[in-house]
């Protein structure tokens, strides 16, 4: 029996990701396997971060989805950072889900979201 797969995903900001890293690494110190979903954007940041630490990235795997704005947007927009979120990454998200389903042995057990990505319960639920 394989070790039970989490799914967590961060608001985007670093002070809803660190937490959420942190709590992911207790999870995999006790078994889980997690994927740590975050936007392209937090996610560049988050591995040049954790380069050369160990921050036990054989059960931990780090993986992101667009957010619907360009690089040089500005994030601190966040009218427009949570209309392009609504209109990119449900399905983003649905189509990552369906993916890592599609693998016998990663199946998704439980989905782990911050309070702020409330549309993600929405998917998750429909992709059960």
């Amino acid at each position: 029996m394989s070790s039970p797969h989490v799914l967590v995903m961060p608001g985007p900001a670093q002070g809803h990701v660190i937490p959420l890293l942190e709590f992911s690494q207790c999870l995999a110190k006790h078994g889980f396997r997690v994927t740590f979903v975050n936007t392209d954007y937090y996610h560049k940041r988050v591995v040049e971060s954790l380069q050369g630490k160990n921050y036990l990235e054989e059960q931990i795997r780090l993986v992101s989805i667009p957010d619907g704005m360009e690089p040089w947007e500005d994030r601190n927009d966040f009218g427009k950072l949570i209309e392009n979120f609504l209109q990119v990454m449900p399905g983003k998200l649905e189509k990552l889900i369906e993916e890592i389903n599609s693998r016998e042995d990663e199946k998704i057990d439980c989905f782990i979201a911050d309070g702020n990505m409330g549309w993600s319960l929405e998917v998750a639920k429909k992709m059960n």
